[in-house]
């Protein structure tokens, strides 16, 4: 368990300046952990039906945003009680193709439970925080994209459905 004088630490920040992994893992850093799990996500250079990815377009409901991570912060401690710190820095506006759009790193004393806090904090970020992504094409052409783990897609594609005139 967590050192007693260390309390933990959640810290999430949207930016729309460069990701500095190092201040993310810092952030987490403890002398009672011996693991940080660390994910980084990057923009790719992707094909999509004959137009390559030059780079996406972030934007956020910030307040929300904050609200869902301090939701999935608790989530992952709830699973995961040796989870000392938990720290996500997410990019806004324009990333580029290789630069990092999202580093999250979870801090524990052994790495089994930081491994598995980190995978399962990557997916239920992309599935509750709302933050969209447009894909922005060599053509100049552009495309919002939703997460697969998107919980609000499948309600509003569900929702849809239910309203189409041949469903009424």
């Amino acid at each position: 368990m967590m050192a007693e004088s260390e309390e933990p630490r959640n810290v999430f920040k949207l930016s729309r300046d460069w990701l500095s992994v190092q201040e993310v893992v810092d952030t987490v850093s403890s002398s009672s952990c011996g693991a940080i799990s660390l994910f980084i996500g990057t923009t790719r250079e992707d094909e999509e039906g004959g137009r390559k990815v030059i780079g996406l377009e972030y934007e956020a409901y910030e307040l929300m945003a904050q609200s869902e991570f301090r939701k999935l912060c608790a989530d992952i401690r709830e699973r995961w009680p040796t989870v000392t710190h938990i720290c996500v820095h997410h990019r806004l506006g324009w990333v580029a193709v290789g630069e990092a759009s999202v580093v999250m790193a979870i801090s524990s004393p052994h790495r089994h439970d930081g491994q598995q806090a980190i995978q399962h904090g990557v997916t239920q970020l992309k599935a509750s925080v709302p933050i969209w992504k447009k894909e922005v094409y060599d053509t100049q052409e552009a495309s919002w994209k939703e997460n697969a783990e998107c919980s609000w897609s499948a309600h509003r594609k569900r929702h849809a459905a239910m309203s189409s005139p041949k469903n009424v």
